[in-house]
């Protein structure tokens, strides 16, 4: 079997298909990905080749909202480099932004490949969407796009497409994300894998460990690949060490710093998340679906700043599982960071942690794999004997 990985967006698109991707080595299929260019060192762990593909975050906004022209050169990108780049796949499974995505579906068509996209969270389902709101969905993708979109698919010898959001989604997409942590209701139409998390095996560095042993457990603060977090992580390492807590601070894509050099904080760039939120008394971050689900995996309380990323799902169902709050933000006060501490490291949350740790399932990669083999079965005629 022989897959295209296409995804374009922030770490947290790109992570759960380069999971999905080592699994699929590790069956024996041939795995070709599309992924920003900063994500080649990552999939050169993997043996996996990177095809790059521009982010959009970097550009994409025009100040009034997304850019009408470089939606049009994104989706124009995808028709010039995807016919070569699919020529000879089985399935396409693709993840993130939804221009450069429906030109994958459309070449993936042109070529008669299967097509799948992948939602993160399932407020990203079409079918969790109200009726009003998905149609405003589906006029909004249309008007920002649609005109560039069916002008290369007619050159290609494709007929008009619309309702985008639904036509880059599919019928019925699949969710990469824990049943646990995001369960489907009735109304969902999507096919739960469980997560995609690669396995991470690296060592934490000499100095993190010295720091680790040197106290009790810490408080990790981090944001990951948001902005504007500066704020959040200062009141969170101030309300931490206000209670005698000692922090680990993510410096992440904002490239946050700690505000003084004393004893009880540290600053990491890139670490193993897995290893490090065993070993911690508490999280704080962004609502992430991957940082979420490592941290729900490791067994830490959870303390969810929202707002700082446009989707606001995992929050909630933390406080609602009681591992951990659901916090306001994007930069809470330091009186409600102090409460939230208080009640996220109680010995209630930390039990309760624990005890659903045990439950987040660990083999959602072998899950899509064999869905797609499925897939791919049903797709090839049959040989006559």
């Amino acid at each position: 079997m022989r897959v295209l990985l296409w995804a374009c967006g922030s770490r947290g698109d790109v992570e759960p298909l380069v999971a999905l991707a080592a699994r699929l080595r590790e069956s024996g299929a041939e795995v070709r990905m599309c992924a920003p260019p900063d994500s080649a060192e990552r999939l050169a762990e993997i043996g996996v080749p990177l095809v790059p593909v521009a982010r959009p975050d970097r550009g994409m906004n025009d100040g009034e909202g997304r850019d009408p022209a470089l939606a049009a050169a994104g989706i124009a990108e995808q028709f010039d480099q995807m016919p070569s780049v699919a020529e000879g796949c089985d399935v396409v499974v693709a993840t993130g932004l939804l221009s450069g995505a429906v030109a994958v579906r459309s070449v993936a068509e042109k070529l008669g490949i299967p097509y799948h996209y992948v939602a993160l969270c399932p407020i990203h389902l079409p079918s969790h969407l109200e009726a009003a709101q998905r149609v405003m969905y589906n006029q909004g993708a249309d008007g920002l796009f649609g005109d560039a979109l069916n002008a290369k698919r007619a050159e290609i010898g494709l007929p008009p497409a619309k309702n985008l959001f639904d036509y880059c989604s599919t019928d019925k997409p699949l969710l990469a994300a824990d049943p646990i942590l995001a369960p489907l209701e009735p109304r969902h139409e999507a096919v739960q894998t469980g997560a995609w998390i690669l396995p991470d095996e690296r060592p934490l560095s000499a100095e993190l460990e010295a720091f680790l042993a040197a106290g009790p457990p810490p408080v990790y603060v981090g944001f990951g690949s948001s902005s504007g977090t500066a704020d959040a992580a200062k009141v969170a390492i101030e309300a931490s060490r206000a209670q005698g807590h000692r922090v680990i601070l993510s410096r992440g894509w904002a490239d946050l710093d700690l505000p003084d050099a004393g004893a009880d904080c540290f600053a990491v760039d890139e670490v193993n998340l897995q290893e490090l939120f065993r070993r911690v008394a508490l999280t704080i971050h962004h609502d992430g679906t991957g940082t979420t689900h490592v941290a729900t995996r490791g067994g830490a309380p959870q303390i969810v700043v929202r707002s700082i990323v446009g989707q606001q799902y995992y929050s909630d169902r933390i406080a609602e599982l009681g591992i951990g709050v659901a916090l306001e933000g994007p930069a809470p006060s330091f009186e409600a960071m102090s409460a939230a501490l208080t009640t996220a490291l109680s010995p209630e949350s930390r039990e309760r942690a624990i005890a659903v740790a045990d439950t987040i399932r660990e083999d959602g990669t072998t899950a899509a794999v064999e869905l797609l083999r499925e897939a791919v079965s049903r797709e090839k005629p049959s040989v006559p004997a």
